[in-house]
């Protein structure tokens, strides 16, 4: 199948190449003519434009737009959206808010495509696991591009999903955000306690490993964990300062306006910002387990 993928970063990057391993023919542009070239040496084809991508690509289209939420997206939508016609299809497969996704795909419609949400989750180690895809838009269209979800996901048969109608992608991803930011926020607090009891001399990676094998804590984020500890047991160097890219925000303020208690999630959020103003173990803790899944920059202390 084919497919247009716009934004190169490092996880458009990954999907492209994982799509190409697949057999899928993925035409790709970036700003930047670097990263084009570099996938264009891996398999892909290289286009020289937003709509030279367009005019690549066999009619019905498929386009995938991996660009940072709010205004790029739409900059994008509309540079393309005059090299496209009806039966084509948009998906934008980064974070972006759900009321935005809401609007762009009424605004598709309008103008004779199709467009979908796609929540994506898998960070850095999708590539060579797979990624977790939360679909929003019309049966039609996801059932369009089931060969691409199913080389994506982990397996075609499972960590992909239909989840609703337009929004509802994101929707879903920005709650699996928000539930990340409580089990992070949890097994850095729970280390950060174990760090603290001095007087028993914890091993914290070989805990961390302990947990891995039997407990009911057992989980990848765990794994992570693991990983870290063993590689910088007392984590010197890693400054406590954590960042938060906007989910978890609008998360808590969906849950106020929804009348849905989320103080959990409400107070992972709320650490996060106290960390850019203080200094502990478990907030260095966060910071580097963001690092193992997401690949985000860590703060030098």
């Amino acid at each position: 199948m084919e497919l247009g993928m716009i934004g190169l970063g490092r996880m458009g990057a990954n999907m492209t190449r994982r799509l190409i391993a697949a057999g899928h023919r993925i035409v790709v542009y970036d700003r930047d003519k670097a990263a084009v070239a570099a996938m264009a040496g891996e398999g892909a084809t290289g286009a020289e434009s937003l709509s030279n991508v367009a005019a690549k690509l066999s009619v019905p289209r498929a386009i995938w737009i991996m660009v940072p939420s709010g205004d790029p997206v739409d900059e994008t939508m509309k540079s393309l959206s005059t090299s496209l016609q009806k039966g084509d299809i948009l998906i934008d497969g980064g974070n972006s808010n759900f009321h935005d996704s809401v609007r762009r795909a009424a605004s598709a419609r309008q103008l004779g495509f199709e467009f979908l949400d796609v929540g994506t989750s898998g960070g850095i180690w999708g590539l060579k696991e797979g990624y977790s895809l939360m679909i929003g838009g019309t049966s039609g269209a996801v059932e369009r591009l089931r060969p691409i979800f199913e080389s994506l996901a982990p397996a075609p048969n499972r960590g992909w999903a239909h989840v609703g109608p337009s929004g509802a992608g994101h929707y879903a991803k920005m709650v699996h955000n928000g539930i990340e930011y409580g089990m992070m926020q949890s097994f850095a607090e729970g280390f950060a306690l174990l760090e603290k009891k001095k007087e028993f001399g914890f091993d914290l990676a070989k805990v961390a490993e302990t947990w891995r094998h039997g407990s009911v804590v057992r989980s990848w984020l765990l794994d992570l964990t693991a990983d870290a500890l063993r590689e910088n047991p007392t984590l010197h160097g890693i400054g406590p300062q954590v960042a938060d890219s906007g989910e978890g925000r609008w998360m808590v303020a969906e849950a106020i306006d929804s009348n849905v208690p989320c103080p959990v999630i409400t107070i992972s959020l709320l650490e996060r910002i106290q960390s850019r103003i203080s200094d502990s173990f478990g907030n260095k803790m966060l910071a580097i387990m963001r690092n193992k899944f997401g690949g985000h920059a860590v703060q030098k202390s």
